[in-house]
């Protein structure tokens, strides 16, 4: 179908954008507003809103995660394809 997948949180694919994720879809939206109206309104707009993202494990990418932490979670879903 044409598909390039990248590893980004926020891809800009004129006249396309994307986020891979519920927090990326926050950087998406600043990344949107610092396109906009410049980089000053984005990153007030970030201070104001507090987001300032720590991630308590580093696990959010199949390249990133355990073979052990990647068959919990190809389990999990298998489960939750199960009728």
């Amino acid at each position: 179908m044409g598909v390039n997948v990248c590893p980004g949180r926020v891809v800009f694919d004129e006249p396309f954008v994307s986020g891979a994720g519920v927090s990326a879809g926050i950087d998406m939206a600043l990344a949107l507003t610092g396109r906009v109206h410049g980089p000053a309104v984005a990153e007030a707009i970030q201070l104001v809103i507090e987001y300032d993202p720590q991630p308590p494990f580093d696990a959010g990418a199949p390249h990133k995660a355990s073979d052990q932490v990647k068959q919990a979670a190809g389990t999990m879903l298998a489960a939750a394809a199960s009728p």
